[in-house]
């Protein structure tokens, strides 16, 4: 790895109900996620820039994958205002862990969530 290239290249984010939890993140953001099977695992993709060289990600339901609230925290982009995807969270079956939070006036702002499969995450904005 060079010192320019991305420490995250993927992130799969653990779910046992793919349809719950694709509904989950499709409300909160906003957003259309693809879904498919491979190798034997159930997917669904967060829409990201095919070859842009930023990191992307996905639910994954498989055998190697269990949701948790005690692993790896993954912080989901919450630009412009995190507020937004925040106050949808509840409705769609989520809890809010801690309200948007700043860290300081360079590095913005966070929550942390637990989503409809019960892993903890966090959201991260610049306002």
């Amino acid at each position: 790895m060079t010192s320019k290239e991305n420490t995250l290249n993927w992130f799969e984010i653990s779910v046992t109900d793919m349809k719950c939890a694709t509904k989950f993140y499709e409300t909160i953001f906003g957003i259309e996620m693809q879904q498919q099977e491979m190798m034997g695992m159930k997917m669904a993709f967060f829409p990201s820039e095919p070859m842009s060289g930023k990191a992307s990600g996905g639910l994954v339901q498989g055998p190697m994958h269990k949701p948790s609230a005690d692993g790896a925290k993954i912080y989901l982009n919450g630009n412009p205002d995190l507020s937004n995807a925040l106050s949808k969270i509840e409705a769609a079956g989520g809890k809010v862990m801690m309200p948007k939070t700043k860290i300081s006036d360079e590095l913005g702002f966070l929550a942390y969530f637990v989503d409809s499969e019960g892993n903890t995450m966090a959201l991260h904005s610049n306002k």
